[in-house]
C-alpha cells in the first residue's frame, strides 16, 4: 500500500514540472477544432480582401485606360489632318474639318437627333458613334431617302408624288393642246387606259393535286394568285378621281402596291417550286376556296398556316430526349410560319388581303361562307 502511494506521489510530480515547463515556454501541444476554424476563417478573409483589391486595381487602370483612348479619340476628331494632337491644332481646325470629321458638341447631337424623331443613344454607344449616325441619318436625307419610314409610308409617299406629277402632266397637255387649238375649248380626249395583260384562266384547283401529284399545283396557285392581284389593280383604276383623292382611297392604293411588293418573294418560290410541304398544301386550301367563294374554309387554311393549330405553334419540333404525350401533334405541319421571318410574314399578310377582295367583289352565296 506505501508503495502505491509513494508511485502516485511521483506521477504527480512528473505532471507538474511538465506543465510548469509547457506554460513557462508559451507554447501547447495541441489546439481546440474552434481556434483551427478561426484560423482558416482569417485566412479565407485574407485571400477574398486580397483578390477584391486587385480586382479594383484592374478596374481602375482599364478606366484610366479608357479615359485615355477616348481623349485621344476626340484630339483626332478635333485635328483629323495632324498627326499629332497639339493645342494649336485643336484651337485651329482644317478647312473643312467641321463636315469631315463632324465636330459638334452631345448637346447639338441630341438636339439634331430628337428633331429627326430618332434615339438620342443606343445600348453601349460612345459619343463618337452616335454623331456617326446622326451624320449617316443627315447623309441619307440629303439623297432623298428617308430612313425613318416603314414600307407602307414610302408606298404611299410614292403613290402621294406619282400622283401629282400625272396630274402635273395632264394639266400641260390640256395646256399645250388648247395652245394649238388657238384657245379653242374641245371636249378632251378620253384617255388611253394601260394595256393589261390577259389573265390565265386555270379553272377551279383539284385538291387531290396535293397526294397525287404536288408539282402540278405550282403554277396553278402562281396564276390564280395573279389574277386576282391583277383584279384588284384594274378595280383600283376603275374608281372615279373623287374617290381616289380621298385619304381613305390614297390608302387603299398604297395598301393594294404594297401588297403586291409584298407578294413578289412568293411568286419567286412558285417559279422555282421551292416550298414547304405544309405550306403548298395551305396555299391550296386557300386559292380553292377562294375560287369555290367558300371564305371560311379559305380563312381557317390561312390560320393554320399563319399560325397553326397545335398546343405550341411557335415551332418547337424537339422537346427533348424522351418522347412526351401526344408528341406526335406537335411537327412540322403545325408550325407558325408567320414567325419564321419578316418576308414570310408580308406575303402572308398579302393573302389575307386578297381574299378579303376577292370576298368583297364576288360574295358567297350563303352568309355562314363569309369570313369573320
Amino acid at each position: 500500500m506505501d508503495g502505491l502511494l509513494a508511485e502516485i506521489n511521483n506521477k504527480r510530480k512528473t505532471l507538474e514540472v511538465d506543465v510548469g515547463e509547457s506554460s513557462a515556454d508559451g507554447a501547447r501541444k495541441y489546439m481546440r477544432r474552434a481556434e483551427v476554424e478561426a484560423a482558416r476563417e482569417a485566412e479565407a478573409r485574407r485571400k477574398r480582401e486580397e483578390a477584391a483589391k486587385a480586382k479594383e486595381n484592374a478596374k481602375s487602370a482599364n478606366r484610366a485606360a479608357r479615359m485615355r483612348e477616348e481623349k485621344a479619340s476626340l484630339a483626332r476628331l478635333a485635328s483629323p489632318g495632324s498627326g499629332r494632337d497639339t493645342p494649336n491644332a485643336r484651337d485651329s481646325p482644317a478647312p473643312g474639318t467641321e463636315k469631315e470629321g463632324f465636330n459638334i458638341s452631345p448637346e447639338e447631337a441630341v438636339r439634331r437627333l430628337r428633331a429627326k424623331g430618332q434615339p438620342i443613344r443606343l445600348f453601349g454607344e460612345t459619343d463618337k458613334d452616335r454623331r456617326l449616325r446622326l451624320r449617316a441619318l443627315e447623309l441619307l436625307e440629303e439623297r432623298g431617302e428617308h430612313p425613318g419610314l416603314n414600307d407602307f409610308r414610302k408606298t404611299f409617299a410614292d403613290l402621294e408624288s406619282a400622283a401629282d406629277e400625272k396630274e402635273a402632266g395632264r394639266l400641260a397637255r390640256e395646256s399645250h393642246r388648247k395652245a394649238q387649238d388657238g384657245g379653242k375649248e374641245d371636249e378632251a380626249p378620253v384617255e388611253e387606259k394601260k394595256s393589261k395583260s390577259e389573265r390565265v384562266d386555270v379553272g377551279v384547283l383539284d385538291l387531290s393535286l396535293v397526294k397525287t401529284d404536288p408539282n402540278k399545283l405550282y403554277p396553278i396557285i402562281y396564276h390564280a394568285i395573279k389574277n386576282v392581284l391583277k383584279e384588284w389593280e384594274e378595280w383600283m383604276d376603275a374608281r372615279p378621281d373623287e374617290v381616289k383623292q380621298t385619304m381613305q382611297g390614297k390608302l387603299a392604293a398604297a395598301t393594294q402596291v404594297s401588297s403586291a411588293q409584298n407578294l413578289k418573294p412568293l411568286f419567286r418560290q412558285l417559279r422555282s417550286r421551292d416550298m414547304a410541304a405544309d405550306v403548298l398544301r395551305n396555299l391550296s386550301e386557300i386559292v380553292h376556296f377562294m375560287q369555290t367563294r367558300q371564305y371560311s374554309k379559305a380563312n381557317d387554311a390561312y390560320l393554320r398556316m399563319s399560325i397553326g393549330n397545335a398546343a405550341w405553334p411557335i415551332g418547337v419540333t424537339s422537346v427533348g430526349i424522351h418522347e412526351r404525350s401526344a408528341r406526335e401533334k406537335i411537327g412540322q405541319d403545325n408550325i407558325a410560319h408567320v414567325l419564321n421571318d419578316e418576308v414570310s410574314r408580308k406575303w402572308i399578310q398579302a393573302i389575307k388581303r386578297l381574299l378579303t377582295f376577292s370576298q368583297t367583289v364576288r360574295p358567297p352565296d350563303l352568309a355562314a361562307q363569309l369570313m369573320g
